[in-house]
């Protein structure tokens, strides 16, 4: 996965996360994993790998692995990769709970202003 820079690995891992926090995967949610493997030019072959790294994992191994990617990207590239998080959150109709708390740990984590994020989210009409 070496030709997968930090940020797309850090954002597929948290996303994977974000999914699975509702104990719910949702179709409108995998369908937006798959737009982010898109508009972030995943390969098929890395998003496999990725795919095949988190099975069996524990929750806290996959966030631990997906935040310390994340904190070794720029600011942009970390506040791109939350507006795509802050979004998919969203995608079902629903915010459980669950998400929005693993968001803002999240994001807080990495440095990053939920107001920014929620901002250049709200600013997208493509998702």
């Amino acid at each position: 996965m070496t030709a997968t820079s930090n940020s797309k690995l850090g954002l597929l891992y948290l996303a994977h996360l974000l999914i699975s926090a509702d104990g719910v995967i949702d179709t409108k949610e995998y369908q937006a994993l798959s737009k982010i493997k898109e508009k972030e030019s995943i390969s098929d072959q890395d998003f496999k790998k990725f795919e095949l790294a988190v099975v069996g994992k524990k929750e806290r191994d996959i966030y631990r692995e997906g935040i310390e990617m994340m904190n070794n990207c720029t600011e942009e590239e970390k506040l791109n990769a939350f507006v795509h998080l802050y979004k998919m959150s969203e995608i079902d109709g629903r915010v459980h709970i669950k998400e929005v708390r693993l968001l803002l740990y999240t994001i807080k984590n990495a440095g990053i202003e939920f107001n920014d994020v929620v901002a250049r989210a709200k600013a997208l009409t493509d998702y």
